[in-house]
C-alpha cells in the first residue's frame, strides 16, 4: 500500500476498511488511558512502553488477515516505535491502513455533565501533518449520556455539528472519517427499549447534519455503540434482541450510501463484542452496508494480560490477540 495509496479515492479507502473478514483495531488510547491499561498489568507507562505494546499487536504475524487499519495516538503516530520503524510504514508493507484519532477529548457543559467534544480549532493544519505522517483516515468521537431528559437539545446538536464539520474537514484533507457518535447505553438502570430510541434520535440528527455539511457519505465510516440494556437493569437482553435492536435502529438511520459500520466494543466484554456482532451478521443478510468492528479493549484485552510486560511472554501475548482477532473476522461472516 506504499505510494499507490496516494491514488486511491477516499471511496475507495473507506470500502477497503470494512472488506470481508476485516475489521478496524482501535489503538488510539490517550496517554492517560493507556496507563490504566497498562497499570492493570502491572507495567510502568512510559513512551517505550506505550509504543511497545502497539509494536507487538503490528507485528503480529497475520494480523493483516483480520485488521484493515489501526486508529492510533498523536504520539504513536509521529514517534518511531522501539525497533525504529515509523509505525505508519509497518502498517503500509502489511496492506493496512493507519489512522488518527484528532479529537481533543469532551467538555462538561450542564448540571447533568453531559458533553461536546474539542478539536476543531487549528484542525485542517493538523490533518495536512498526519498526512504527511501517513495516515489514510481518522476517527472523532462524541459522547452522550441516557437518563431523564438526556440527551438534551443542546448536547445532541452541538455534537452533531461538530461530527458534521470534523467530517468535512477530514475529507477535504484527503483522509476518510470515521464519525463516532457514542451513547453510553451500559451506564444506568434504563432497558434496552430507552437505548433504542435515544441512539435512534442520535443518529437521525448526526445523518441530518452530514448531510447539510456536504459530506460524502460514501466516503466515510460510522462507528456507532451497539443497542444494549443499561448494566444496572434488572431485565438484560439476549444477543438476538441485542442484534435485532440494533440494526432496527441503523435501518431507520443510516443511508445506504454509508460504505460500513464499525462498532465500538464500549465496555463490553471480548466475547459479547464478539458474539452480538456475530449474530448480527448471521441474522441480518440484506443490509447495504458491511457490519464490521472498531474494537479497542475487546481486541486488546486478552493480549494484554499475556504480556504482562514481559519479554519472555511476547509470543503468548501475538497469539492471544490474534486469537481474538481471528474470532472478530470470523463474527463478519
Amino acid at each position: 500500500m506504499t505510494d499507490q495509496t496516494m491514488g486511491k479515492s477516499l471511496a475507495q479507502v473507506a470500502k477497503e476498511l470494512v472488506a470481508p473478514k476485516k475489521g478496524i483495531l482501535a489503538a488510539d488510547e490517550s496517554t492517560g488511558t493507556m496507563k490504566k491499561r497498562l497499570d492493570a498489568i502491572g507495567v510502568e507507562s512510559t513512551p517505550v512502553n506505550r509504543s511497545l505494546w502497539r509494536e507487538i499487536m503490528a507485528t503480529s504475524a497475520g494480523f493483516d488477515s483480520a485488521i484493515s487499519g489501526v486508529i492510533l495516538f498523536d504520539e504513536t503516530l509521529r514517534n518511531p516505535l522501539p525497533n525504529g520503524q515509523m509505525i505508519s510504514d509497518l502498517l503500509k508493507s502489511k496492506n493496512v491502513h493507519p489512522g488518527i484519532k484528532v479529537d481533543k477529548g469532551t467538555i462538561k457543559f450542564n448540571a447533568e455533565e453531559e458533553t461536546f467534544t474539542l478539536g476543531l480549532d487549528g484542525l485542517t493544519e493538523r490533518l495536512i501533518e498526519y498526512k504527511g505522517l501517513g495516515a489514510t483516515f481518522a476517527k472523532w468521537r462524541a459522547v452522550y449520556k441516557v437518563g431523564n431528559s438526556i440527551p438534551s437539545e443542546a448536547a445532541v446538536m452541538s455534537n452533531s455539528i461538530g461530527l458534521a464539520e470534523y467530517a468535512l474537514l477530514v475529507q477535504k484533507a484527503g483522509l476518510v472519517p470515521i464519525v463516532e457518535p457514542e451513547v453510553l447505553v451500559l451506564e444506568g438502570d434504563h432497558d434496552i427499549s430507552l437505548s433504542r430510541k435515544v441512539t435512534e434520535k442520535v443518529l437521525k440528527d448526526v445523518f441530518y447534519w452530514l448531510e447539510k455539511f456536504g459530506v460524502k457519505l460514501d466516503s466515510m465510516l460510522l462507528k456507532p455503540n451497539m443497542v444494549l440494556p443499561g448494566k444496572k437493569c434488572p431485565t438484560q437482553a439476549t444477543a438476538e434482541e441485542i442484534a435485532k435492536e440494533t440494526v432496527t435502529v441503523l435501518r431507520a438511520t443510516v443511508p445506504s450510501q454509508v460504505p460500513g459500520i464499525v462498532f465500538l466494543s464500549g465496555g463490553l466484554t471480548p466475547d459479547q463484542s464478539t458474539e452480538y456482532l456475530k449474530k448480527m451478521n448471521t441474522m441480518f443478510k440484506d443490509l447495504p452496508w458491511q457490519l464490521s468492528y472498531s474494537f479497542g479493549r475487546a481486541l486488546q484485552q486478552e493480549g494484554l494480560q499475556a504480556w504482562g510486560g514481559k519479554k519472555e511472554n511476547l509470543k503468548a501475548a501475538q497469539d492471544a490477540f490474534l486469537a481474538r482477532a481471528k474470532k472478530v473476522s470470523e463474527a463478519r461472516e
